[in-house]
């Protein structure tokens, strides 16, 4: 785990120095300077942009991390990345084609609810397109065990370009139309300077000799785009049918709570980063107890983080919602929080799970029972939605990621005989389940700040003394001795 360990730490500083900015941006600038309907707008048009965004990248960034190890000659190799950085193009060219052609029956489509939207079809297709390669040249670095920058270009840079154009669309620098074409500035912009680095760190030289394994390659790719979009559509596809079904300013409170739930997902995604070229290098080299040890260690560490950090989002929610403007309003994401928050922490006990996956040879029957899921959640969604609002989105959600998640776990244990968790798993949600019942009524009588403040010194202490003290990770309980040796 010391490679996993190096760079998922300074990952997850990283996420959370995003998620930081985000936070502030979401819970504050938006709120404060967009109105509900036009944050509504936004939120959609990003949403939809990530659920294409596997599309646009044609597969590759999932294929670039599968298969680069097994190509031992400097020639293969070549030949290989120079496929990888043109592939994408094969759909990228139709897509825009298709939205010149097309705009306006796509608007109309996509605008049955809320008129705002026809405006910005062509900002959602770049956007689009943007994410897409960038993922690419993520996938690149990723290869050479260099995941820090594209960390920092994933997570912090467009929230950080968003905060500056909210700043400027505050002091009516620029109107709406200026920043909603500074944001697809913004996400050019990061493809761009990912491109430059990924290109600093291995420059391409480029070969169009025939591989050997084309047939492989091609069809991975095609296939990992449904493995992609499963995942992608989970998270996303319930904003887009939002848009078709309710107003677009709930939309807001919605993604608000989701966002907030997001924060208990960082753990695992900054480690997901490194554990996918990992986990594909074990699986080539059939190197089955380093994949086991890899998968346990990861879900239980993945566990107790990203539990502490759902501890201190439950049981402080009701006096952050308070510091929020139109507090009344986004509080009725509250029920929203709780469920994705659950489904996220579900999430995190996976550990290596979608790395091994997406990486095994088994990643066609995966996917197909992903489609099916994703079929099943649209399903979900147009039963829910109309009847529950926002709260039955997220009641699709979580039923769509729980089956998700379970399938994925019982498969890998048919094929590889491996579990993610142990008894310190089962240990860690009998601790977080006692910290909730214990402190989510609790409410200290100050300022909402100080009160979370408080509370949340209180829950880490208790929470860290018993994993440490009961030595629940061997990992965790390392990293915290260092830290209190150097305290002493």
């Amino acid at each position: 785990m010391g490679i996993v360990a190096n760079q998922s730490f300074k990952n997850i500083l990283l996420t959370y120095l995003g998620f930081f900015l985000g936070g502030v941006n979401t819970l504050f600038l938006y709120t404060n300077f967009l109105s509900t309907q036009q944050y509504g707008m936004v939120n959609y048009m990003l949403s939809l942009a990530t659920v294409l965004t596997p599309l646009m990248a044609f597969g590759v960034h999932n294929t670039v991390v599968k298969f680069y190890s097994s190509y031992k000659t400097r020639v293969s190799l070549n030949s290989f990345l120079t496929l990888m950085l043109f592939l994408p193009l094969a759909v990228v060219i139709p897509v825009v084609a298709a939205t010149y052609i097309f705009n306006e029956s796509i608007s109309e489509f996509l605008a049955v609810k809320n008129d705002i939207i026809k405006n910005y079809i062509w900002h959602t297709c770049v956007i689009a397109v943007a994410l897409g390669y960038f993922e690419v040249f993520f996938a690149w670095v990723k290869v050479q065990m260099k995941t820090v920058f594209g960390i920092f270009m994933k997570e912090v840079f467009h929230r950080a370009g968003a905060m500056v154009l909210l700043v400027l669309l505050y002091l009516k620098v620029i109107d709406l139309d200026a920043f909603m074409n500074g944001l697809v500035v913004v996400y050019v912009l990061k493809m761009v300077v990912m491109k430059i680095y990924a290109f600093s760190v291995k420059w391409p030289v480029l070969s169009f000799k025939r591989l050997n394994n084309l047939g492989a390659v091609l069809k991975y790719s095609m296939l990992i785009i449904i493995a992609g979009s499963v995942a992608t559509v989970l998270l996303d596809v319930d904003k887009v049918m939002m848009g078709s079904y309710i107003d677009i300013e709930k939309i807001a409170y919605y993604s608000v709570a989701v966002y907030i739930a997001a924060v208990i997902g960082v753990p695992h995604r900054a480690m997901h980063q490194i554990l996918m070229p990992l986990s594909a290098k074990y699986l080539n080299d059939r190197d089955f107890d380093a994949l086991k040890s890899l998968y346990q260690k990861s879900s239980l560490n993945l566990v107790i983080v990203s539990g502490l950090i759902f501890l201190l989002i439950t049981l402080n929610i009701n006096q952050l919602y308070l510091l929020m403007p139109n507090s009344a309003a986004y509080s009725t994401g509250l029920f929203v929080l709780f469920i994705i928050s659950i489904s996220k922490l579900y999430d995190a006990l996976l550990g290596s799970n979608n790395a091994i996956l997406f990486n095994s040879d088994y990643y066609r029957v995966v996917l197909v029972l992903g489609v099916v899921l994703v079929l099943i959640m649209v399903v979900l969604n147009m039963v829910f939605i109309p009847m529950l609002g926002i709260n039955g989105a997220a009641i699709a959600t979580f039923i769509a990621v729980f089956l998700y998640n379970t399938v994925k776990i019982g498969f890998v244990y048919k094929k590889f005989n491996m579990l993610p968790f142990s008894k310190a798993t089962a240990k860690t949600f009998i601790l977080i389940a006692g910290l909730v019942l214990v402190f989510y009524f609790w409410e200290f009588p100050f300022h909402p700040i100080i009160a979370m403040a408080c509370k949340s010194l209180l829950v880490v202490v208790l929470y860290l003394f018993v994993v440490y003290r009961f030595h629940f990770s061997s990992d965790i309980s390392g990293v915290l001795k260092r830290y209190l040796r150097f305290l002493k």
